[in-house]
């Protein structure tokens, strides 16, 4: 079944960035149960101390209050311990977004070196001379064109190109169907008999 498809998973790049962020991101969970777990159990002593004072022990709830205000200074550590962890993670994925940004400028301007040398300033100027020459006499040949052709010529060959343009067949001369009339064999031989009398006189005016 693993080759099922015929293709292997390609295996995942796992930087030692990514790696640092899984870490920290690890930590600042746990501490965030910790002080999850350690809100609920403050809250229990809360309503301790409050019982033992009703039932008129006062030195237990004391007791019990400076156990809670210890604690409570601990969270304010670990709330701080957690918004530093937070701060670096986004510290390090800021600096991976930077770096590949850096990567892109850096292929993009190597790619920009490469055209650079496939093609120089001197090739870009002569393909732009080439362009406007030809833009020249093409306009010359428009003009032309414009003087010798009349108003109905124009509709002609608009009415033709439009035909073209719409795959319609233009209009062509008919072609003949009569058959066309045989030579007489005595008037194909008319014009060799004629040659032949006329070349002796011919050689008499050369001698």
């Amino acid at each position: 079944m693993g080759n099922v498809f015929g293709r292997k998973s390609q295996p995942t790049r796992v930087t030692e960035q990514d790696k640092a962020i899984l870490q920290l991101k690890q930590q600042r969970d746990k501490l965030k149960q910790y002080q999850k777990r350690v809100t609920l159990q403050l809250e229990k002593e809360r309503l301790l101390a409050k019982q033992l004072l009703n039932d008129g022990k006062k030195e237990k709830a004391l007791l019990l209050l400076k156990k809670k205000r210890y604690q409570d200074q601990l969270l304010d550590k670990t709330e701080n311990q957690i918004s530093n962890l937070e701060r670096m993670v986004q510290d390090i994925e800021f600096m991976q977004i930077e770096l590949k940004v850096i990567e892109g400028l850096k292929v993009g301007n190597d790619c920009l070196k490469s055209m650079h040398e496939i093609m120089s300033i001197e090739d870009v100027e002569r393909i732009l001379d080439e362009t406007q020459e030809s833009v020249e006499y093409q306009r010359q040949i428009d003009e032309m064109l414009a003087g010798a052709l009349t108003q109905e010529d124009e509709e002609a060959v608009l009415a033709e190109l439009e035909a073209i343009t719409q795959g319609e067949d233009v209009a062509l001369p008919e072609v003949p169907t009569e058959p066309i009339p045989e030579v007489p064999e005595t008037a194909k031989a008319e014009p060799e008999r004629r040659e032949a009398k006329d070349k002796p006189d011919r050689e008499m005016l050369a001698a």
